[in-house]
């Protein structure tokens, strides 16, 4: 079967569907991408998605409608269409033709919309935890780009080329400032005394779909939330860490580095925070 992808509108096969060689986000990296978690034929959190690259589409792009994004009728044809219920779904979001280094007197971005599988993490990351190393480059606050989702990827790829060839599954980034950042493609959250911290958003990170469930349903479970600068020491002396993204979802870490979180194994309030997150998405989705 030929996947179908959603591009400028029109709903057309991979083969077919191009994008100009003159496209800023080809030239220059200007563009931004969503990347969205489908269960049931139905996108967790679409909203909140949509209305997270708008924002850094106003600052950092154009203003951008919101009707010219696509909307849930197309997202469900889209499944339909490629025969998926359980999705990975990439909104990338580019400035358009950037022909002369600029955009085009009348704005036309382009829009293109893929599903594919989900290739699910391994049930043993779940289980036993995941290792990080620290990234060897550094986020800084001055950075445009921090905090926005951007097509201008390749600094988090390198710090993923680090963790992978530590045999690592993340990269944890510190600023300029020695305060803990974000993951190279998650958030990064700390347990202490059954208190769930993370970064504060002006740190600056990414404001994660995933990120902000986390602290919606932390305070039900009992755990209360701090958004609070944090340090390496806090990193290392937690008594649990976690990751999140809207795939991954919550995904504990037992070791940083050669150095074991507590332990070295999953915490309770990482167990009791991947159930209800899980569970949250069943809800919303629609049980399968």
């Amino acid at each position: 079967m030929t996947p179908i992808v959603y591009l400028n509108g029109q709903f057309v096969p991979e083969p077919d569907a191009r994008v100009s060689v003159y496209d800023g986000a080809f030239l220059h990296g200007a563009g931004l991408f969503e990347t969205m978690r489908a269960e049931n034929a139905r996108v967790f959190r679409l909203e909140a998605h949509l209305d997270r690259l708008l924002r850094s589409a106003d600052r950092l792009l154009m203003p951008i409608r919101r009707e010219t994004l696509p909307g849930h009728d197309v997202f469900r044809e889209l499944l339909d269409r490629n025969q998926l219920r359980l999705a990975r779904i990439r909104l990338t979001v580019s400035a358009g033709s950037m022909r002369d280094g600029q955009p085009a007197d009348v704005p036309s971005p382009t829009a293109c919309t893929t599903a594919a599988p989900t290739a699910e993490y391994p049930q043993v990351h779940y289980d036993r935890g995941v290792s990080a190393v620290i990234c060897g480059f550094r986020l800084s606050p001055t950075d445009p780009l921090a905090g926005h989702k951007t097509t201008a990827y390749l600094p988090r790829l390198l710090g993923l080329r680090e963790a992978q060839q530590a045999r690592c599954m993340e990269a944890i980034w510190f600023t300029t400032t020695h305060q803990l950042a974000e993951g190279s493609i998650s958030n990064v959250f700390v347990v202490r005394n059954s208190v769930v911290q993370t970064p504060p958003l002006d740190t600056p990170v990414l404001p994660g779909i995933a990120r902000s469930v986390v602290t919606e349903i932390a305070p039900r479970c009992g755990f209360p939330v701090e958004e609070t600068p944090l340090t390496i020491d806090d990193l290392l002396d937690a008594d649990e860490v976690f990751l999140t993204n809207s795939i991954m979802q919550v995904m504990p870490v037992v070791r940083v580095e050669k150095h074991d979180i507590s332990d070295g194994r999953v915490g309770a309030v990482t167990r009791r925070l991947l159930e209800e997150y899980r569970q949250v998405v069943r809800k919303e989705c629609g049980e399968q």
